[in-house]
């Protein structure tokens, strides 16, 4: 099943390929005021890939991931998520959304918070602490289950939000911005972090939103680039360098090239 918008010379897209977790054919979105935000947008997203959205802000990368998400329809081409519409995939808890803001209930403490998707399942209470405990050891805050959110660092209530995401093991994680405000040494911290979580489960296909080329090239396996609105995809560059990558790739001159390939795919 697939979200399909279509106009008679788009009737002949193929049928979804069951390897792609995402596969947009043709897609477009324009608001009712009529802004068109995406233009024509292909792309499929295979099994453990971890992709970056880069591009000049308004070019339609967050439209994208609210289409992916089903928080939005498309007004033309088709979307497929995971073998099925976006929203149905969204229903059965098979992707997972982190915003650029952390989201967190200020009155519930950390257990609670990333728990909190488990409980508007009904999911028993046992297995819900079980759950939380894994994934905040995972993001290095095993210590912190009965803290409340504002006794956090910006960072840490990230990492909270990057946790409450992964307690019901998606295989598909959509990430808008979520490094945007943290300071370079911070953001650096959760890169590493965030790639040594998507290689402990490799079956889950990250995509990831950012401004900043380097990030784009230190965590993607491909790198999609955007143009100014109407947002299209002029490009995507594959990162053709293995896992687990450290400080040293940051100053290789391997890094230092793929950055001018896509900051000159940015500028033309």
């Amino acid at each position: 099943m697939s979200v399909t918008v279509t106009a008679s010379s788009r009737s002949e897209i193929p049928d979804v390929r069951p390897e792609a977790l995402v596969r947009m054919e043709d897609v477009g979105k324009v608001y009712p005021n009529g802004t068109v935000a995406v233009q024509q947008a292909d792309l499929h997203v295979g099994e453990g890939e971890f992709l970056c959205f880069v591009g000049p802000s308004g070019c339609g990368k967050s439209t994208i991931f609210n289409m992916i998400a089903g928080l939005t329809d498309p007004t033309s081409g088709r979307l497929s998520v995971l073998g099925t519409s976006p929203k149905e995939a969204r229903k059965r808890s098979e992707l997972a959304f982190v915003f650029q803001e952390h989201t967190l209930l200020p009155w519930a403490n950390l257990i609670d918070n990333v728990t909190m998707p488990l409980t508007l399942r009904g999911v028993p209470k046992k297995r819900r602490v079980e759950e939380g405990e894994r994934v905040l050891e995972l993001v290095g805050l095993k210590d912190y289950t009965k803290v409340l959110p504002r006794q956090l660092s910006g960072g840490m209530k990230m990492r909270v939000s990057i946790a409450r995401a992964l307690v019901s093991r998606p295989k598909l994680l959509l990430m808008d911005e979520p490094y945007g405000a943290l300071d370079e040494i911070t953001r650096q911290t959760l890169q590493d972090e965030l790639l040594r979580i998507w290689q402990q489960d490799r079956a889950m296909s990250v995509l990831f939103i950012t401004h900043n080329v380097f990030e784009a090239v230190y965590l993607s396996t491909r790198v999609v680039v955007m143009t100014p609105r109407p947002g299209k995809i002029a490009d995507i560059v594959d990162i053709d360098v293995p896992f687990p990558r450290t400080d040293e790739y940051r100053s290789s001159p391997e890094f230092g090239n793929y950055v001018r390939q896509v900051s000159d795919v940015l500028k033309h």
